[in-house]
């Protein structure tokens, strides 16, 4: 299916784009080998149920399909009772790509959930993606009244507006959405420990057409684009959730069900599509969850909080890479019936002595 419907992003796209985020061609610096890559885990059970109380050796992690040695473990059963172990929950209500009843249905549901829980089991925050400005609303708190006093304190920005529609305000809400996406990653680098980002919203446009492909310099782009922000997020430890507040009104979309075309890392520039950088498909690649075709939001969102506080983060080797970008593909493990472990399905490592 994915090779019978080529992408439309011809030059017109790009030269109609200058805001496409881009990344800088790699710069010489002194250094010996890539980090470690961390990789925070989730284990669950036949029925969704988080599993706590596994070990060390329960765990293979395969890059390539070859095991690698594990450098570092840790296994955090449920850190609601713990206060010092840094993993914070941010909520980014997305109204540059969600029609208003989703919106409203977004916030009507989320403080349903911050309302059923006077104490948080880990610390949350909100982010509005406006198209003004992506503007995060205070400190996190694990005060579930008070998170939802802020979101009613801002009602009036989560109004009905005019979306621009068509190929070229399609072109602007995907620059506007990647970028806000970077600008989160890079803030949430600083921050210390875990973050799990839930987006509230129906994700931007996926472009498809009938008849070209990107051409090789487009490619480039879009590969670029996809490395930066493959690379920011695994650095900062954020974990992407996409919930869809429409629910069953966008159950027949084609885009909620044409991203599983693109879950496979992506190699090599050559290999690129638009498609590579859609919401639902960063998501599932840094371990998230794509949630849609159910109006019950407040349980979707509790599911997803869920992974916040029973997890594991093992670390491994990143050796240098033969050349720029070279991507690996991670699978973890766990050697016990019924279980399955969920967390970033690749990374990129960069040859020694290079970075981006």
């Amino acid at each position: 299916m994915k090779k019978n419907m080529a992408v439309i992003l011809g030059g017109c796209l790009w030269l109609a784009s200058a805001g496409w985020p881009q990344s800088p061609a790699p710069q010489e610096k002194t250094g010996n080998a890539n980090s470690p890559v961390r990789l925070d885990v989730v284990v669950t059970d036949k029925a969704g149920n988080s599993v706590a109380g596994l070990l060390q050796q329960d765990f293979t992690v395969l890059v390539d399909k070859q095991p690698r040695t594990l450098l570092s473990f840790h296994a955090f059963d449920d850190v609601s009772k713990t206060a010092d172990v840094p993993v914070q929950v941010i909520f980014l209500i997305d109204i540059v790509n969600t029609p208003h009843r989703g919106v409203s249905n977004a916030r009507q549901q989320l403080e349903k959930f911050l309302r059923d829980r006077s104490t948080l089991p880990v610390p949350m925050s909100l982010v509005f993606f406006t198209d003004e400005t992506t503007q995060m609303q205070g400190a996190p708190t694990r005060k579930g009244d008070a998170l939802a006093d802020t979101l009613n304190s801002a009602e009036s920005r989560l109004r009905n507006f005019d979306r621009s529609s068509g190929f070229f305000a399609n072109v602007e809400r995907i620059q506007r959405s990647l970028r806000s996406l970077e600008n989160l990653a890079a803030y949430e680098a600083k921050q210390p420990g875990r973050k799990l980002l839930i987006w509230l919203g129906s994700g931007w446009p996926m472009m498809f057409g009938p008849t070209s492909a990107p051409s090789p310099k487009d490619q480039a782009t879009i590969f670029r684009t996809v490395v930066k922000l493959s690379t920011q997020l695994r650095e900062a430890r954020v974990t992407v959730y996409s919930i869809d507040p429409l629910g069953i009104d966008d159950a027949g979309a084609f885009q909620t069900f044409y991203y599983e075309n693109y879950l496979k890392g992506v190699p090599s520039a050559s290999k690129v599509e638009s498609g590579d950088v859609a919401l639902q498909v960063i998501a599932t690649q840094t371990g998230g969850r794509v949630l849609n075709r159910n109006n019950e939001v407040a349980k979707l969102i509790a599911t997803c909080v869920a992974d916040a506080t029973t997890y594991y983060t093992l670390s491994i080797n990143s050796e240098a890479a033969d050349h720029p970008d070279e991507y690996h593909d991670i699978e973890v493990n766990i050697d016990k019936p019924g279980v399955t472990a969920r967390t970033r399905n690749g990374y990129y490592a960069q040859q020694l002595g290079a970075t981006k």
